[in-house]
């Protein structure tokens, strides 16, 4: 049997369905028959694409500007970020963006302490913390 932990990602690998976990209460998270997979984020300094995904932030008084990447990432039709998230206490913002976009949202966080995710189509899900 999973376990799964609030806020995790799960997705379907055959139809492309995602989960965030909201309630944990046991049980497998199963979509089209089979299991869904734990996305596990990208967030460590060497790996390779993280010019493009890694969240980059910046805090002025209650706004949390957030660009993808230290250069941007595309905003094509077949490459784009889908989403973007920041976790802060009990509280959780999402965002979700399209092709054309700029990759860059801004939010209101009165915390000091936040979990910022994205999510593109083709590499999965990223992640940093302030």
């Amino acid at each position: 049997m999973n376990t799964q932990t609030k806020n995790e990602i799960y997705q379907c690998e055959i139809c492309g369905n995602q989960v965030e976990v909201t309630n944990v209460g046991g049980g497998e998270l199963i979509c089209c028959g089979e299991p869904m997979v734990l996305k596990k984020a990208f967030q460590e300094e060497a790996q390779e694409g993280k010019e493009k995904h890694l969240p980059v932030v910046t805090k002025e008084g209650d706004i949390l500007k957030i660009e993808i990447g230290s250069q941007w990432h595309p905003m094509e039709e077949d490459h784009f970020i889908e989403w973007v998230e920041v976790i802060s206490g009990n509280t959780l913002h999402r965002k979700y963006l399209k092709p054309g976009m700029d990759p860059v949202v801004n939010f209101v966080c009165r915390e000091e302490n936040a979990l910022v995710r994205i999510y593109c189509n083709k590499h999965g899900l990223w992640q940093t913390e302030l």
